[in-house]
């Protein structure tokens, strides 16, 4: 499934051993995309590889963290893989939605590449549709975290400080009894299905998700990547914000991602 490209000659740039996995689901709003796009860009993290998959809709495309016109005509497809040693993390990016019934074949095949490259652990970045959330779900804040029993066991007490809000489970017959509970996180994707298999193998997985609805979700972008580096610090944590924070470097296919160009002060 991961196919090493030119640029990753050494065995070392692809040993992922001990790293975090970082990768989005292809959920309402692109959300969780579009703070993948907000890491990869920031941290200016090299690409290794791509994911080589019938799962997924073809797509191709220029170099969407383009720096200069001497980069801008490199392709780029589909499902690609970004690594930086130094903060032991390798990201996957999706840029294309599913093949209708391919969702478990690829959910499958990268658990098992997880497993086989010895990821210590894998971040999903998601969202969910705001106008389905139930009356306790109205509460509070919109995000919302889900971790696997083994990664509960490691970052438990981290999150409990962080006083974030666990995904509530809603009942299974809505009107008719309340005793039975499930997951339920529609709009999600593969955010379920991954979660669900990966307590099954013994996997390390952690859901961050935001409640959210079709539109411009750049602002969902970003409460979401700083809602991600309250745990990770991937960056240095500076003033919040809702809209922009200035730790974030905006990447180039932003310039004209909902028709008009973003404000030229996020540049």
């Amino acid at each position: 499934m991961f196919v090493p490209c030119g640029r990753a000659r050494r065995p070392a740039d692809t040993d992922f051993k001990g790293f975090t996995l970082l990768m989005p689901a292809v959920s309402v709003g692109n959300v969780g995309q579009l703070a993948i796009d907000l890491v990869i860009s920031t941290l200016d993290m090299t690409k290794v590889g791509y994911f080589y998959t019938d799962c997924l809709v073809p797509m191709v495309g220029n170099n969407p963290y383009a720096t200069a016109e001497e980069n801008s005509a490199e392709l780029s497809i589909n499902a690609e893989v970004y690594s930086l040693p130094s903060k032991k993390l390798v990201v996957l990016q999706i840029r294309s939605p599913f093949i209708k019934n391919k969702y478990r074949p690829f959910c499958e095949s990268l658990l098992s590449w997880v497993q086989g490259s010895r990821c210590a652990r894998v971040v999903v970045l998601s969202s969910s549709h705001a106008y389905q959330r139930d009356d306790e779900q109205l509460l509070g804040t919109p995000l919302r975290y889900l971790l696997t029993p083994d990664l509960e066991k490691a970052v438990g007490g981290l999150v409990q400080e962080l006083k974030w809000k666990e995904m509530e489970k809603v009942a299974a017959y809505p009107g008719i009894s309340d005793a039975d509970k499930v997951l339920h996180i529609p709009g999600g994707g593969i955010t379920k299905l991954l979660f669900t298999e990966s307590c099954s193998k013994g996997i390390q997985m952690a859901v961050l998700l935001k409640f959210c609805s079709e539109g411009d979700n750049i602002p969902d972008a970003f409460v979401l990547v700083n809602y991600l580096n309250e745990w990770l610090q991937l960056v240095k944590s500076e003033v919040s914000a809702v809209y922009c924070s200035s730790q974030w470097k905006i990447p180039s296919s932003w310039r004209l991602l909902f028709g008009n160009g973003l404000p030229p002060a996020l540049f």
